[in-house]
C-alpha cells in the first residue's frame, strides 16, 4: 500500500478566511460564534452561530458563476484554491486523468433551497431560475472543483450528516493508498445558516441559545457554523519527488455504524471506530497524544464520546489531550470534520493543542483532559479526528507527524 500525506490545506470559516488566520484564532482561543445576520433572523429562537462574515464574492466569482454557485460551493472553491496553491500542484496529463475530488456536505445548497422556496411560496412567483437544481445539488461543489482544476479521476460527494467530511477524507485516503489515484482533493463544506436551515435544526431541541460549551457540566447544546476545509491528499513518493512540503501523514481510518438509533449516539459504535482507525494505522493506543473530539456540546454526545475514549485507551485516556474546536467555530455539520482536521495538523506540526473554550464546570462524566480554555504546547506524534453523525454513522481518521 502507498503512504499518503497532506501537502495542501485551505479553509474559510467563522475563525478566518485562510489556514493561517484560522490557526492563529485557535491558538488564541478566539470565539467566532456571534449574533446571526440574515433575513427573518428575529423569527428564530436560536439567533447565534459561527457565521462567516465579510466574505467578498466580487472579484472572486463573475456574474455567470454566481448563478451556479451556492454559498457552500463558494466556500469550497475558496478553500480549494488555497490548498492547491499551497501544494503547488498543476493537473495535466496522467495526473489530471487520475486525480479526483471527494467532498462531504450534509445539506448542499440549503441557501438556494431557502431563497427559492421563499420566491414560490411567499412571493407567489411561478418560475425559478433554470440553474436552481445545478446550484443546490450536493455534488455541485465537487463538480465545480473538478472542472476548475481539470480533475478527471474519481469525483463524487459524500453525505452522512455530521460525519460527511471525515467519510469523504477517509475515502480519498483509501483511493490514494490503494494506488487508484496519485492525489485527491478532499474535505467538505456547509452553509446552513439561513432562516430555513436554522429553523429546521431548532426542531431538534439540541441547540444552545448562548454558547457552545463542550464537556462543561453546564453545557446546553450545539451551535451551528458554516464554511469549508479542503486538503490535498497525495501519495508520499509522488510528493517527495516533486519536492512538496508535507504537512503530516494520514495513517489510518475506520468507519462504523451504530445500527441502533437515528439521533442518540452509541458508545460502542464510537469506540469501534477509534479502535479500528488505530488498528488500520498499526499504532498502539499509547502512541496517540491528541484527539480532536466530535464534542458537540450536547449532554448525550459529550459523555458518550468520553466513555468511548476511556474504553479504547484505558489508563492512557488520562494522559490524552482531547479538545473540541466546535466551541470556537461552531458545528459545520457536513463540513465540520474538514475544519477540525486543521487542529490535528497544528498539533502535529506546530506542537500547539487547540483548546476547548467556554469550559466552566467539570463534569464527572467527561473527566478527561479537555484542554480547557487555553491552548497548550505539547509534542504530539499521532492524532485522531473523530466524527460521529446522526444516523449512528462514525468516521475516524488517524494522522502522524512527519
Amino acid at each position: 500500500m502507498k503512504r499518503v500525506v497532506i501537502t495542501g490545506a485551505g479553509t474559510i470559516n467563522a475563525l478566518g478566511q485562510s489556514v493561517p488566520e484560522t490557526l492563529e484564532a485557535m491558538r488564541e482561543g478566539r470565539c467566532g460564534i456571534g449574533p446571526l445576520e440574515f433575513r427573518d433572523v428575529e423569527r428564530l429562537a436560536i439567533q447565534i452561530g459561527g457565521q462567516v462574515r465579510g466574505f467578498e464574492t466580487e472579484g472572486r466569482f463573475n456574474r455567470q458563476q454566481m448563478t451556479l454557485y451556492d454559498r457552500f460551493t463558494q466556500f469550497t472553491l475558496a478553500a480549494a484554491e488555497e490548498a492547491i496553491t499551497q501544494a503547488g500542484m498543476e493537473f495535466h496529463g496522467d495526473l489530471s486523468a487520475r486525480a479526483g475530488v471527494v467532498l462531504g456536505t450534509a445539506g448542499g445548497g440549503v441557501s438556494t433551497w431557502d431563497d427559492n422556496y421563499r420566491s414560490v411560496y411567499e412571493d407567489g412567483k411561478n418560475r425559478v431560475h433554470p440553474f436552481v437544481v445545478p446550484k443546490l445539488m450536493n455534488n455541485a461543489a465537487a463538480s465545480h472543483v473538478s472542472m476548475k482544476y481539470n480533475l478527471k479521476g474519481p469525483s463524487f460527494t459524500v453525505s452522512t450528516a455530521c460525519a460527511s467530511s471525515n467519510h469523504a477524507m477517509s475515502l480519498a485516503f483509501q483511493l490514494v493508498r490503494s494506488g487508484a489515484a496519485p492525489a485527491m482533493i478532499t474535505g467538505g463544506s456547509e452553509s446552513m445558516l439561513c432562516f430555513g436551515g436554522v429553523k429546521a435544526w431548532e426542531g431538534l431541541r439540541v441547540m444552545s441559545k448562548d454558547a457552545c460549551r463542550p464537556f462543561s457540566a453546564n453545557r446546553n447544546g450545539m451551535v451551528q457554523g458554516e464554511g469549508a476545509g479542503v486538503f490535498v491528499f497525495e501519495e508520499y513518493e509522488h510528493a517527495r519527488k516533486r519536492g512538496a512540503e508535507i504537512l503530516c501523514e494520514v495513517v489510518g481510518f475506520a468507519m462504523t455504524s451504530d445500527a441502533s438509533d437515528i439521533v442518540m449516539p452509541s458508545k460502542q459504535g464510537a469506540a469501534r471506530a477509534m479502535a479500528g482507525a488505530l488498528a488500520d494505522a498499526r499504532i498502539s493506543p499509547d502512541e496517540v497524544g491528541y484527539i480532536n473530539a466530535h464534542g458537540t456540546g450536547t449532554l448525550a454526545n459529550d459523555k458518550t464520546e468520553c466513555a468511548a475514549v476511556a474504553d479504547v485507551f484505558g489508563p492512557h485516556a488520562d494522559d490524552l489531550m482531547i479538545s473540541s474546536t466546535k466551541s470556537m467555530h461552531g458545528h459545520l455539520i457536513g463540513g465540520t470534520g474538514a475544519v477540525e482536521l486543521l487542529a490535528c495538523i497544528m498539533a502535529l506540526r506546530d506542537g500547539v493543542i487547540a483548546p476547548t473554550i467556554g469550559y466552566e464546570e467539570p463534569d464527572p462524566e467527561c473527566a478527561l483532559d479537555v484542554v480547557p480554555n487555553d491552548a497548550r504546547e505539547a509534542r504530539v506524534e499521532v492524532a485522531l479526528s473523530n466524527a460521529f453523525a446522526f444516523g449512528g454513522l462514525n468516521a475516524v481518521l488517524a494522522l502522524r507527524r512527519v
